[in-house]
């Protein structure tokens, strides 16, 4: 159920020929999973921290997001972002590759995290941290050729 809740929030755009298409309209493939962490105690006694089905989550549950992606066009692909707006329930948690842009301001301007502001009530500015961020995103320069692929990882947790 909680995929099914976190499934299609994804967005991926191809820039193709200087115009924005959308991932239907590109030769772009998207697929995501999602993970919790959960504790397993091996019969030694010694525990491991597996990947598991979210069947249930409660608040502090940490996710992992591994969002695949693939050329199915017949041509190569290049110059193409990958766009993830943040459930509202799942404060984000970083990437593996640390190399996404983030978004404070629903998705409006993107940059990395550390350098990015917010407002606070009194008007001030103040860094903005983890639990300020919208969306994610990650601008692929790569060449895709056809039926090539990667993957995107990166994490949350439940609120």
């Amino acid at each position: 159920m909680i995929k099914a809740i976190f499934k299609g929030l994804i967005v991926a755009t191809a820039i193709l020929g200087g115009s924005a298409v959308a991932a239907q309209a590109a030769p772009l493939q998207l697929d995501s999973d999602i993970f919790v962490e959960r504790q397993k105690r091996s019969e030694d006694g010694s525990v491991s921290v597996i990947l598991a089905e979210p069947k249930t989550v409660v608040p502090g549950d940490s996710l992992v997001f591994v969002v695949k992606y693939k050329n199915v066009g017949a041509e190569a692909a290049s110059d193409f972002a990958v766009t993830n707006p943040m459930p509202k329930a799942v404060r984000y948690a970083g990437s593996a590759d640390g190399l996404e842009l983030a978004s404070v301001d629903g998705g409006k301007t993107y940059g990395f995290l550390s350098a990015l502001k917010v407002k606070n009530a009194d008007g001030t500015d103040r860094a903005a941290s983890y639990a300020d961020v919208t969306h994610i995103k990650w601008n692929l320069k790569q060449i895709l050729a056809p039926g090539q692929g990667g993957k995107l990882v990166f994490r949350g947790v439940v609120k």
